[in-house]
């Protein structure tokens, strides 16, 4: 759906409150189609982004898993040789 919002569950250290915040405003703007709302609409936008950002925050909590966390960085970097052969010029 949206590149930008990225995995949180399942990772060693936990997404931080952050990293739920910005996942959720992600998700509102795609929903939304706004990347910053009027003056009219701001409210209902930051309420809806606290709103998925509280779901987001007891989904998480409610998950079990018995695989072993991820570790961010190895992540990270599979996600960067990704970009780089996705953009790497021909």
């Amino acid at each position: 759906m949206c590149r930008n919002i990225k995995t949180l569950f399942n990772f060693a250290p936990p997404a931080t409150e952050e990293e739920i915040r910005a996942a959720s405003l992600q998700f509102v703007r795609k929903l939304s189609g706004f990347h910053k709302p009027s003056q009219a609409n701001q409210a209902a936008f930051d309420h809806a982004v606290g709103e998925v950002a509280a779901v987001a925050r007891e989904l998480l909590a409610s998950m079990s898993t018995s695989a072993p966390p991820h570790d961010r960085d190895v992540e990270a970097a599979k996600a960067r040789e990704r970009s780089r052969q996705r953009f790497q010029r021909a």
